[in-house]
C-alpha cells in the first residue's frame, strides 16, 4: 500500500505523506490557508475553524489542520462561503478587541489583528456583556484572561514541548480562561513559550510589558549565548532614551518551529558597558607577553579561541580550560573505536525517536532543549524514554517511561550493562564479544543498583521502536573512567542502530575543543584569564583588569550539540577593545575578529567560509539554513574497551554540582530577570544525615573548597545528594560533578 496520497487543491496536484494533514500538504505546495491556532510543532488545537476548507463530495466544512486527506479527493481554499464563515469567526474573536488597538503589546504583531484586517471586519455586528477578568502576575509573566481568544496555543506547547503541563483551560464558555493546573498561582520552569505563541496580547512579559512598540525596535539574528543548543534567536533593541546607548528590550524566537528555555529569553543582559582603558590594554598585552599560560572558559567564539591558540604557537605559552580539554578527551577516546571524529545524533534524531536513553545528566537544567526534544518525542512518537541518574528529576517525571536509578560514580560500570544488553544480539567483532563475556554481570548489577530486571524491561519496551537514540551528558566528562565510558558509547553507535548525541557543557566546548589544542591545568603563577580566574584577568563581567564584550556584543561563530557552526551577531555595541586588538598588537594582523572565521580548521569539519558567507535563516517549512553542519572526519580505529574497573562508593553526604532552572553560569546571574537560588538544597534524609535544618547557614568543604550557602529542605529530592548551584562560583569543571563533602552548621 502506497504511503504517499495525492490529491488536488484548488486545482494543483499535490502529494502527502501518509499521516499528513491537508493543511500541512498546502503548506508544502506554498498554498495559502489562514490558521490562529495552529502550531507546526505540536498537535492541532482545532479551537479557531479558520483552517477550515471545503472538499468535492463533503456536506459542510472541513478543518485542514487536523484531517488527513484521502486519495483523489479535491479541496477548495476559498470560497465565497468560506469567506463569510471566516469573517464571521473572526467578528466573534473581536468581541472582547477593539477595532482600532488601545494600548496593547501585540500591537503591530498580532494575529487577531493581522486577520481583522485580511478578513476586512471594519465594524462589529456581534456584542457581549462585559464580564470582571482581571489580570494575572505569574512572576515572569502576565496574562489578560480579557484578551484571551481560547486558541490553547499555550497550552499545548506547555504540555506536548516544553514538558512542563502546567496551565490548562478552565472551561466556562464565554467565561473560559487559562489558569495555572493544580496551583494557585503558575508553577512552571517560565520558558516564556506561551507568550511566544500568544496570538494576542494576553500571555505577555512583565518586564517588556507597556515599554515599546513592535515597530519601534530592531531585530538582530543571532545565536544563544546560554548553554550548547544553540538556539535560535532575535535580539529586539531600542535607544533607551535621547541620548542613550541601545538596550535588549526583549528576546523572541520563530516558535512555529524552534522553541527557547527561559534563561535564553529573559536572560539577555549580560553585556558589558565598560569603555576604552588605554592603560589597562597595554597592561594586557604585556601580561600576554610574559605569561605561562592563559586559562579562559568556553563561554566564547570559535575565533576568539583561535586567536588564543595562534598565541600559543606564536609565544610558547600553556592554554588551560579544563571544561573543553575533558571533553575533547572524551571524544577523541570516542573516536578510537568509532572511527569518527563527531557524534551521529543530533536534536532533530531526539525529536524523531521513539527509543530514548539518557545517561550522564540533570537534562532539564543542563540543557533544556534537549530535554524539549524528548518531551517532543514522547508526545508525538510515544518514544520509551529510560531517564539514568543518581537522582529523580521531577520535571522529567511526566516524560520518561522508566527511571533507571544507578550509584553516584558508577557511570562506567552502568554503560557497560547497557552495552551488553543492547549488543547481546549484534554481530560485534571477536575483540568485542570477548570483553562482553569477560564482564561480571552480577558484580556489575549490584554495585551499580541497575538489576536485570530492570534492563529486560527496557529491551522489551524497545521491542517496536525504530529510531534509537542514546544521549550522553556532561556528569562522565570529569569521570576517572571518562575514556572507557566514551568508547563504550562509541560501541553501543557502531555495533546498535542507536544514533548518540553528546552533550557539550558549555556554549562552545565544542567548538574549543575542536580548535585549541589544550594543557592539563596547572596550579603555576602568571596566568593570563579571558572569562576565568588567573594573575591579569580580561573578562566581560566585573572584577577584571581589562574589560571584553559578552557574547551579545561580538560576531563571531559557536559550535552547537549537533555538530553544527552557527553565528553570532552584535546586538548591542562594545566601546572598548576586544581579543583581536590584542592579536593586532601582538602581530596577528587582522582587521575583524571574523576574519578568522574562514581559517577554522579543516582537518576538523570546518569548513572556509567567511563570516560573511554564513546563511542565518529558518526557511517557511522549518528548515535550519543557519551556518553548516561540520564536515565528517574520519579517524584511526585504533584503541580497543578497556576492563571495567572496580566502581567506586560514595558514602555519607554527597553534594551533585549543577544549576537550578534558569541559570547556567555567570552571564545568566548578571541579568536582571533571571531568579538567583543559591540554597543548597537536600532531601529530610540528606538533612538528617548532615544534622541540618532548613534555613540554616552551614559550611561545605569538598576537595580542596570550602563555601557557605543556605539550606533548604526540598520534598521533590530523596536520599543524601543535594543540589549545590555553581552559576554564583564559576564552574570547577575538572571535577567529577558528584563530590563527598563535610557540612557542618555556621554557628
Amino acid at each position: 500500500m502506497s504511503k504517499i496520497i495525492n490529491f488536488k487543491i484548488d486545482g494543483k496536484d499535490v502529494s502527502a505523506a501518509k499521516g499528513e494533514t491537508i493543511l500541512q500538504a498546502a503548506r508544502k505546495n506554498d498554498i495559502y490557508i489562514p490558521t490562529m491556532c495552529y502550531i507546526s510543532k505540536t498537535t492541532p488545537c482545532a479551537s479557531c475553524r479558520i483552517c477550515s476548507v471545503e472538499v468535492e463530495g463533503v456536506d459542510g466544512f472541513i478543518l485542514s489542520c487536523n484531517t488527513p486527506p484521502t486519495e483523489g479527493i479535491e479541496v477548495k481554499t476559498n470560497s465565497a462561503e468560506l469567506e463569510v464563515e471566516r469573517r464571521n469567526i473572526m467578528k466573534l474573536y473581536d468581541v472582547n478587541h477593539p477595532l482600532e488597538c488601545g494600548v496593547c503589546d501585540k500591537s503591530g504583531e498580532c494575529d487577531l489583528q493581522n486577520m481583522t484586517l485580511e478578513f476586512n471586519v471594519s465594524q462589529q455586528e456581534f456584542s457581549a456583556r462585559d464580564q470582571l477578568k482581571k489580570v494575572q502576575d505569574w512572576g515572569l509573566i502576565n496574562y489578560d484572561p480579557a484578551l484571551c481568544i481560547m486558541c490553547e496555543k499555550c497550552v499545548h506547547v506547555c504540555n506536548e514541548v516544553i514538558g512542563d503541563d502546567a496551565i490548562e483551560v478552565k472551561f466556562g464558555g464565554y467565561s473560559s480562561v487559562i489558569i495555572p493546573k493544580n496551583a494557585e498561582t503558575l508553577d512552571c520552569t517560565f520558558c516564556g513559550e506561551c507568550i511566544a505563541v500568544c496570538p494576542v496580547g494576553a500571555l505577555v512579559s512583565s518586564d517588556f510589558k507597556y515599554t515599546a512598540n513592535a515597530w519601534e525596535l530592531s531585530r538582530v539574528p543571532s545565536t544563544c549565548a546560554h548553554c550548547s543548543a544553540g538556539c535560535a534567536l532575535e535580539y529586539e533593541t531600542r535607544h533607551s532614551g535621547i541620548n542613550a546607548n541601545d538596550s535588549i528590550y526583549r528576546v523572541k524566537n520563530n516558535f512555529e518551529f524552534n522553541s527557547l528555555c527561559g534563561a535564553g529569553r529573559f536572560g539577555f543582559d549580560f553585556e558589558n558597558r565598560a569603555g576604552k582603558d588605554e592603560v589597562a590594554f597595554k597592561k594586557a598585552v604585556e601580561a600576554i607577553k610574559n605569561a605561562n599560560a592563559i586559562r579562559f572558559s568556553s563561554i566564547i567564539t570559535n575565533e576568539e579561541a583561535h586567536i588564543l591558540q595562534l598565541f600559543k604557537e606564536k609565544l610558547g605559552i600553556k592554554l588551560f580550560n579544563e571544561d573543553a580539554r575533558l571533553y575533547g578527551e572524551f571524544m577523541s577516546a570516542y573516536s578510537t573505536v568509532s572511527g569518527k571524529l563527531h557524534h551521529s545524533g543530533s536534536m532533530d534524531a531526539v525529536k524523531q525517536a521513539d527509543a530514548v536513553i539518557v545517561i550522564g545528566t540533570r537534562i532539564a537544567t543542563d540543557n533544556p532543549m534537549v530535554r524539549y526534544a524528548v518531551r517532543t518525542a514522547s508526545q508525538h512518537n510515544g518514544a520509551k524514554i529510560v531517564y539514568a541518574h543518581p537522582l529523580e528529576d521531577t520535571l522529567m517525571k511526566n516524560t520518561a517511561t522508566q527511571f533507571m536509578k544507578y550509584e553516584v560514580g558508577t557511570e562506567e560500570g552502568v554503560m557497560a550493562l547497557l552495552a551488553n544488553e543492547l549488543l547481546k544480539n549484534s554481530d560485534v567483532d571477536e575483540q568485542t564479544r570477548a570483553f562482553l563475556d569477560d564482564l561480571d554481570l552480577g558484580y556489575l548489577e549490584a554495585e551499580s543498583n541497575v538489576g536485570d530486571d530492570e534492563l529486560t524491561l527496557m529491551t522489551k519496551s524497545f521491542k517496536r521502536a525504530r529510531n534509537h537514540v542514546l544521549v550522553i551528558g556532561s556528569d562522565v566528562f570529569a569521570h576517572k573512567r571518562a575514556k572507557n565510558i566514551a568508547k563504550l558509547a562509541a560501541l553501543i553507535e557502531k555495533y546498535t542502530d542507536f544514533s548518540l548525541v553528546i552533550v557539550p557543557t558549555e556554549v562552545n566546548s565544542a567548538g574549543v575543543a575542536l580548535t585549541c589544542k589544550l594543557d592539563v591545568d596547572e596550579n603555576i603563577s602568571n596566568v593570563v584569564a579571558y572569562n576565568a580566574e588567573g594573575d591579569f584577568i580580561m573578562s566581560s563581567l566585573k572584577d577584571s583588569d581589562l574589560a571584553m564584550p559578552a557574547l551579545n556584543q561580538v560576531e563571531g561563530t559557536v559550535v552547537n550539540v549537533d555538530n553544527q557552526i552557527l553565528p553570532l551577531n552584535v546586538a548591542l555595541s562594545f566601546k572598548g577593545y576586544t581579543l583581536n586588538d590584542i592579536a593586532n598588537a601582538l602581530g596577528l594582523a587582522k582587521e575583524n575578529t571574523i576574519d578568522y572565521t574562514k581559517e577554522l580548521d579543516t582537518s576538523k569539519g570546518f569548513k572556509s567560509i567567511a563570516f560573511d558567507d554564513l546563511e542565518n535563516f529558518l526557511t517557511p517549512h522549518g528548515e535550519d539554513k543557519r551556518g553548516y553542519i561540520l564536515d565528517e572526519v574520519l579517524c584511526e580505529m585504533d584503541s580497543k574497551i578497556e576492563a571495567i574497573e572496580d566502581l567506586p562508593e560514595f558514602n555519607g553526604t554527597v553534594i551533585y554540582n549543577c544549576n537550578p532552572v534558569l541559570q547556567f553560569n555567570e552571564f545568566t546571574n548578571k541579568a536582571h530577570q533571571l531568579e538567583k537560588d543559591t540554597n543548597l538544597r537536600g532531601s529530610a534524609q540528606f538533612a538528617a544525615a548532615a544534622r541540618i535544618a532548613d534555613g540554616d547557614v552551614i559550611q561545605i568543604s569538598f576537595a580542596s573548597k570550602t563555601l557557605q550557602r543556605v539550606f533548604k529542605l526540598d520534598d521533590e529530592l530523596k536520599g543524601t545528594i543535594a543540589l549545590n548551584p555553581t552559576f554564583d562560583l564559576g564552574q570547577d569543571f575538572s571535577r567529577y560533578r558528584f563530590e563527598k563533602s563535610k557540612i557542618v552548621r555556621v554557628v
